[in-house]
């Protein structure tokens, strides 16, 4: 895919960013409770991350945000762990090695935030993403770290920066 651009999110983009998360738990069947969708903030992802230590970035195409992930500590941890949140990308952009680009990004801004290590969690049969996750170097923990509120996210990831 040509002429995308990876930036910041924008005040302006909240209610595309929330459309498309909701979007794909939708198309992927996911649990709603316990799970990134009824985060409370889910609307206001501009002023969530407008935080030291945090970044949220889109995938811009012709004019349409197509993906979003970003950076904050995570909540309930040592101040050197950070999570890796909210990482979705519409279906026709999926595959084209951009969430390769956007973790690229989001590890490096997690480094230059002096986090040491980066959790995630996501869930069991979103292979495709656990599949990034380990090119990435995310290896499979045992049990969850932190605060998260996503008590329905079964699968749990951390790696080393």
């Amino acid at each position: 895919m040509e002429n995308y651009n990876i930036r910041k999110i924008n005040k302006e983009d909240n209610q595309a960013v929330a459309q498309l998360i909701r979007a794909v738990f939708d198309e992927m069947d996911i649990l709603k409770v316990g799970t990134a969708y009824a985060d409370p903030y889910l609307d206001s992802m501009f002023e969530e991350y407008n935080k030291p230590r945090a970044v949220y970035y889109v995938v811009e195409h012709n004019e349409k945000i197509v993906g979003c992930a970003g950076i904050a500590p995570l909540e309930n941890e040592a101040e050197t762990v950070c999570e890796l949140q909210k990482m979705y990308f519409l279906p026709e952009v999926r595959g084209l090695g951009i969430g390769s680009e956007m973790m690229d990004l989001c590890m490096q801004s997690a480094i230059s935030f002096g986090f040491e290590s980066c959790y995630l969690e996501t869930m069991p049969f979103m292979l495709d993403a656990q599949k990034l996750y380990r090119k990435s170097g995310f290896e499979t923990i045992a049990e969850p770290m932190g605060s998260t509120g996503h008590v329905s996210c079964p699968v749990w990831m951390l790696k080393k920066l």
